[in-house]
């Protein structure tokens, strides 16, 4: 099983990235491209390692599309995927541990299990204006 897994539509665009539960590297790893207006890393250190203090800097951003992150706490989610046209692409499973970078394109999701997520996308919330919602 590949433990980090690009989903990508039709038209080559990147529709999520999927960080498998599994996935163990020492160090830090980033899976995003630097231009992504949400950022998806990994880290793993040895009991010990300093990570020196830091501030963000105030950087003026522009960001035309909300990406979402993901973390599934418990259960099984079928996510389902759509083209910007609204036509259905595919289908993936993120299971307990799983984390899914939800980037281009849309999405919903099928709640197969009693299930817990965390959710961490950019702000500020811009209301109805933020969302097109469609039936599949």
């Amino acid at each position: 099983m590949k433990y980090l897994e690009n989903v990508i539509g039709e038209s080559g665009e990147m529709l999520a990235i999927i960080l498998r539960a599994q996935h163990q590297k020492n160090g830090i790893e980033f899976f995003t491209p630097d231009d992504f207006p949400q950022q998806l890393g990994y880290m793993k250190h040895k009991k010990g390692h300093l990570i020196k203090p830091h501030l963000h800097n105030k950087i003026e951003r522009i960001v035309n599309y909300t990406f979402e992150v993901l973390f599934v706490k418990s259960g099984i989610v079928k996510v389902n995927f759509y083209d910007l046209n609204k036509a259905y692409l595919k289908s993936k499973l993120l299971n307990k541990g799983d984390v899914i970078l939800l980037a281009y394109g849309g999405h919903g999701f099928e709640i197969l299990e009693d299930s817990e997520m965390i959710e961490v996308k950019q702000g500020p919330y811009a209301g109805d204006d933020d969302k097109t919602r469609f039936d599949p």
